[in-house]
């Protein structure tokens, strides 16, 4: 033997000899290790409800974002070009903003009283501290100003929410600008209430949007309602007594009503002389006076005795305002509630919160809650990551069954994936970030990474047990002493590679380090737990399949499934006449 080499001296040598330490005492008392780590294991219950949840970040910084203006129904072109101005004046008073692009009346799909603006503000690198920022003041001179002067897209977004509360009569919205299209529209919060009455349905969400803005349910803004009873429109009411006394049909009178109101564009035809043409003639009143109850009232109508009698002695016209559309969902009703996250919520305990004020209400059991766009999105998400979770455990496990030829290594193996969670979810919490689709990839991506300790460890604890005749206790020690250095190395390795992905502040930066800081939380927190806690199960397991009472109800199980089940099972007695004479092969 020679001489050691250096890089197992000095420092590494003071962790070699702690970790040794360690694992001896962990060796000694292995029961509480154990318990010690399936309370980690089960901490995941305690500390999920804290770890704010949400379909993709909300917090993105890409130095643009949008606004969405509405005026009253009914605004002219005129009127509408008006507010935009204003709004994009007070829209440039913002500190950051460096461009606008504004349009205003509608699009091809929109109203007249419709409204939107681009808004584009300085890049990262001029105001968000970072390596950015840092070289970008560096090569101005002023390496000061990086660590002072700070803000977010988010900061721009909320200040410029502030300047158009002064427009009471603008609904307007200030959102980010959705990276993909997944329906149910653009904003975060989108729930729709369905029921028969559109009436109730309409003051129902109002309702809503007015505790959002009082404050009541926090986290929530730019709070609007899909459907407004705000169209104009005359009603009319007929006097059925009366009209019978008259000789006035009803039908006579809805339908001078609509010709002389809707219009008919076809009530004759007219010969041109001059070219022998045929043209169409219409009917229907001027557009200052079909909007005039005053005018529509000095109407006729014909009665059965051949008379004209005027229409407002038999009606009774009320103005009113109704809903420009109706729109349905399932074949019901419905009218939907749109809006953003505010600062320090996430889409998840918002949706939940707004579920809640809506069964607060005690709705008839006509009406029902339905979630929309990245709410349902979320849930589905979450939904099939589960199965996706469970599926690449029963993966992992036959594919280390077969490499390991054994059915118990496999379980010790995977005994490490539950202890990495709760501090994934823990570093999640401490750097205010949130579970979304981009963290729970990096889940799946902690589990491949954790695995492959454990498989280090137990192979070589394997290896020198099979064949350098080494005892169980003998192999725990030295076999995880050596396979400490290489697990080092590549969870340092790892960590390193993943912290520009953690610190980069560069256009979408949150969707990136949602994955990063999952990885390198999950795997440096639990890294010390799961190296002594594999060894400790190890034995446990070892000794459990070697118990008497154990070979006693290997012993009471009948076959499954005939000649496969008889192979199991001789497969596994065998296993355990093994393990109780004290040998280890490799169908361990």
């Amino acid at each position: 033997a020679g001489e050691e080499a250096g890089s197992r001296r000095g420092f590494y040598h003071w962790i070699d000899d702690r970790y040794a330490r360690l694992l001896r005492w962990s060796m000694d008392h292995r029961k509480r290790v154990a318990l010690f780590a399936t309370g980690v294991a089960l901490s995941t219950l305690a500390i999920f409800p804290f770890v704010r949840q949400e379909f993709i970040p909300g917090n993105v910084d890409e130095a643009e974002f949008e606004i969405n203006v509405n005026g009253p129904e009914g605004t002219s072109l005129s009127a509408m070009d008006e507010a935009m101005r204003a709004v994009e004046g007070e829209v440039k008073a913002v500190r950051g903003v460096t461009s606008i692009l504004t349009s205003g009346g509608g699009g091809f799909v929109g109203g007249v009283n419709q409204g939107e603006l681009f808004v584009r503000i300085a890049p990262h690198e001029e105001r968000v501290f970072g390596f950015g920022r840092i070289g970008h003041e560096l090569a101005n001179g002023t390496p000061w100003r990086a660590f002072y002067g700070n803000y977010s897209q988010r900061d721009v977004m909320q200040e410029i929410r502030t300047r158009l509360r002064k427009f009471p009569h603008l609904r307007t919205s200030v959102r980010n600008i959705t990276s993909f299209n997944i329906g149910g529209g653009r904003t975060e919060i989108v729930i729709a209430l369905r029921g028969p009455d559109i009436v109730t349905l309409v003051r129902s969400i109002e309702k809503l949007r007015d505790l959002t803005r009082s404050g009541e349910i926090p986290g929530v803004v730019d709070g609007d309602v899909g459907l407004q009873l705000d169209k104009p429109e005359l009603r009319i009411h007929v006097d059925r007594d009366r009209a019978a006394d008259l000789g006035v049909d009803t039908t006579d009178v809805a339908t001078s009503l609509r010709i002389m109101v809707g219009g008919d564009d076809r009530v004759s035809r007219y010969l041109d002389p001059t070219t022998n043409e045929d043209y169409d003639v219409q009917l229907r009143l001027d557009r200052q006076y079909r909007s005039d109850a005053e005018t529509i009232a000095r109407l006729y109508v014909p009665s059965q005795a051949g008379d004209l009698v005027r229409l407002d002695n038999v009606v009774k016209i009320e103005e009113g305002q109704a809903a420009s559309r109706i729109e349905r969902l399932d074949r019901q009703r419905t009218v939907r509630f749109f809006a953003g996250v505010g600062p320090g919520y996430a889409l998840g305990d918002r949706v939940v919160a707004l579920r809640k004020a809506l069964a607060d209400m005690n709705l008839p059991a006509a009406y029902s809650v339905t979630v929309l766009g990245r709410g349902r999105e979320m849930e589905r998400t979450f939904a099939e990551f589960a199965l996706a979770f469970l599926l690449s455990i029963a993966f992992m496990y036959m594919i280390l069954a077969s490499q390991f030829e054994s059915l118990v290594d496999p379980l010790t193996i995977l005994i490490s994936l539950p202890l990495s969670v709760p501090f994934a979810l823990f570093s999640l919490w401490a750097t205010a970030d949130t579970l979304n689709l981009y963290s729970a990839l990096g889940v799946l991506v902690l589990f491949g990474i954790v695995k492959k300790n454990s498989i280090l460890q137990i192979d070589h604890m394997n290896n020198l047990r099979r064949l350098h005749g080494l005892s169980r206790d003998a192999a725990v020690m030295q076999g995880n002493r050596d396979r400490l250095r290489p697990i080092l190395m590549t969870t340092f390795a790892l960590v390193a590679g993943m912290l520009p992905l953690a610190l980069g502040t560069g256009p979408g930066a949150e969707e990136r380090r949602s994955i990063a800081i999952v990885v390198i939380g999950g795997q440096t927190l639990s890294l010390l737990l799961t190296l002594v806690a594999t060894p400790v199960f190890y034995t446990l397991i070892e000794d459990l399949t070697i118990s008497p009472r154990w070979r006693a109800l290997v012993g009471r199980v009948r076959p499954p499934m005939g000649a496969l089940g008889g192979a199991l099972k001789q497969r596994w007695q065998s296993l355990v006449t093994r393990r109780a004479a004290g040998g280890s092969t490799p169908g361990r």
